[in-house]
């Protein structure tokens, strides 16, 4: 996939990772309409992009409130057909996480954690797939996990997002095998973005967790998309044991043990 003429839709684009892969793909040449529910940092973020001589639109859309909006990825989607003429590529980036014991995650998070990161995937895909299917080409890019792979204590509904869209991605690839639409899975590690509270930062360095810097991850995203890969896991030794998950669960669970305990001290309980 050249991206040089790309028209992209990328959400999240003010967050963590979004800001500098707006820039990479803007600065191979990619048209883009940057979605995200703070009005004024994607704003910014056009401006500098424009400035820069790019291409860029805001779209602000707040995906936590889309139950009261009319089908709200229905909307970002025919907005993005209008202000880029045609849409090449959707990059699925937007997500929440929490660090926290199960038990003592709010059940409103959870559900909201769910349709952030799995549900609004799906909708925006479906959305826009009649219009990738009708010019014969396009990708689908979903920004997942390595908790995708690996069920992390601790971070349980997130890893059951993250699962949903490894899922997705891997049906959907399938069921598009006879069209020049790619779907492509990406898997990142931990990386130091706000996401991250200084809690979660914390227990991540004692339990040595490797942790990618943004413009590390943005790179191997370019990589990935520039490729047409299927999927593509960032960091080692994760990788690895993603892998080593699907074939011998147990194994990863036995390792998991000393980084969960150590883990659960940076967590106070709320009773």
């Amino acid at each position: 996939m050249n991206l040089h003429g790309k028209n992209i839709i990328l959400t999240g684009a003010a967050g963590g990772i979004g800001q500098p892969l707006a820039f990479a793909l803007s600065k191979r040449g990619a048209r883009l309409a940057l979605v995200d529910r703070d009005k004024a940092r994607v704003y910014g973020l056009c401006n500098k992009i424009n400035q820069l001589g790019g291409v860029a639109f805001p779209i602000v859309t707040d995906f936590k409130a889309s139950e009261a909006s009319p089908n709200p990825t229905q909307r970002v989607v025919d907005e993005a057909v209008h202000l880029l003429g045609s849409v090449d590529i959707l990059i699925n980036s937007a997500g929440i996480l929490d660090f926290t014991l199960f038990q003592e995650q709010d059940a409103m998070r959870i559900a909201e954690m769910m349709h952030i990161n799995a549900v609004v995937p799906l909708q925006l895909t479906r959305a826009l797939l009649p219009k990738l299917l009708a010019q014969n080409g396009g990708q689908i890019v979903n920004i997942g996990s390595i908790f995708g792979s690996i069920g992390f204590p601790h971070y349980a509904a997130y890893s059951a997002s993250k699962f949903a869209v490894h899922g997705f991605s891997q049906a959907l690839r399938r069921e598009l095998l006879d069209t020049n639409i790619t779907v492509t899975y990406i898997a990142p590690r931990a990386i130091k973005t706000p996401m991250n509270d200084e809690v979660a930062s914390k227990m991540l360095a004692a339990t040595q967790t490797a942790m990618d810097e943004p413009q590390v991850v943005v790179e191997e995203i370019i990589k990935a998309i520039e490729a047409d890969k299927q999927e593509h896991y960032i960091g080692q030794p994760e990788s690895f044991f993603a892998w080593l998950n699907g074939f011998l669960p147990s194994v990863v669970s036995m390792g998991l043990k000393k980084p969960t305990r150590i883990a659960r001290q940076f967590i106070t309980p709320k009773n």
